[in-house]
């Protein structure tokens, strides 16, 4: 993972700097600077009403009883979007913009929703034992610890108790 960003740091502003020097050369200073600061004007209040679509949708999902995971994708997709359209530069610009659009966001969320596992958690005793997924169960590596409520190892552990007071003094025995 750190060598994909070490040369995202590197590559992305080499590649930005080219292409303000070609625009630059092509339309001028000014208007390039003022086409910097108009696609991040735009892009921030097309995020702005895109996140509100979003989060409403969200909303409905949640009443209707479903589960809105592809919405919450493209929810966070938004964000990246958000971040890509404010930072200065065209191919920034351009990946935001894309990212902003309807079809290409859904899709890219499909993509990435068919790349995870996601497991519920919930139900019985469980209580965050149970194994998610991206780590294991807090029993799984430990052989002196088994998981209590792991009904699938067939572990059965009889025994009897006997409740005592407050008021009983040995409270040992």
């Amino acid at each position: 993972m750190f060598p994909i960003l070490l040369l995202l740091f590197i590559f992305v502003p080499i590649i930005e700097i080219g292409l303000f020097i070609s625009v630059g050369g092509y339309l001028g200073l000014w208007p390039t600077i003022a086409l910097v600061l108009i696609t991040a004007f735009v892009g921030a209040s097309l995020v702005r009403s895109q996140g509100l679509q979003t989060l409403m949708s969200v909303q409905n999902k949640l009443q209707q009883g479903e589960l809105p995971a592809q919405q919450i994708f493209e929810g966070v997709m938004l964000a990246v979007a958000g971040v890509l359209l404010l930072t200065p530069g065209f191919m920034t610009d351009a990946l935001g913009m894309l990212v902003l659009l309807p079809a290409p966001r859904a899709a890219i969320a499909k993509y990435l929703m068919s790349k995870m596992v996601v497991k519920s958690v919930g139900g019985g005793f469980h209580g965050g034992f149970q194994q998610g997924p991206f780590n294991q169960g807090p029993f799984d590596n430990d052989p002196f610890h088994r998981d209590p409520f792991d009904s699938q190892r067939g572990d059965t552990f009889e025994g009897e108790y006997e409740r005592k007071d407050d008021g009983d003094r040995n409270k040992l025995n």
